[in-house]
């Protein structure tokens, strides 16, 4: 838990980096682009995928971008999560759904994570995949469901992940 704690607090400094003038754009791989911020063992490298469709269309989403991310320290090599424009609902989990295959995540603020023992495996699927879909719900009760081309993700996963070995 300790590493998931000091993973999530890398990962909400990491969520806002391809807006940083400090961030490094790698390379875009088809839908997915490759950053990296800091240096050395500070170094974070992510994949990262906007979504290509968002439901309920009224509803006030911000920016809804997943992410796989590693770190040159060790405290994850591919993470996934999500980060939304609005504050999750903590007692309803959102689900990350490749083909008829589901991963419950737990919510933090605005972010989702896949349970530690969970992440490679949807890591592995959606490299295999065409689409991502995630499931969730927000404070103000809104249900909301996001696709995320997986078009590009498995070169984008491979590299951020060799960038930070």
């Amino acid at each position: 838990m300790k590493l998931r704690l000091a993973a999530l607090v890398a990962l909400t400094i990491a969520a806002a980096m391809p807006a940083s003038a400090q961030s490094k754009a790698i390379g875009r791989y088809n839908d997915w682009r490759v950053y990296t911020e800091g240096d050395g063992r500070n170094l974070v490298c992510f994949a990262t995928v906007e979504a290509n469709d968002l439901a309920p269309k009224a509803a006030e989403h911000g920016e809804v971008v997943f992410y796989v991310t590693a770190w040159k320290s060790g405290a994850a090599s591919s993470q996934p999560s999500l980060r939304v424009g609005y504050t999750l609902r903590s007692d309803i989990a959102p689900t990350a759904i490749v083909g008829r295959e589901r991963w419950p995540m737990y919510a933090s603020g605005s972010e989702a994570f896949v349970k530690d023992n969970r992440d490679q495996a949807l890591v592995e699927a959606m490299k295999k995949g065409q689409e991502l879909r995630i499931e969730a719900a927000s404070v103000k009760d809104a249900r909301t469901a996001y696709h995320f081309s997986l078009k590009g993700s498995r070169e984008a996963i491979d590299k951020a992940r060799a960038l930070c070995k």
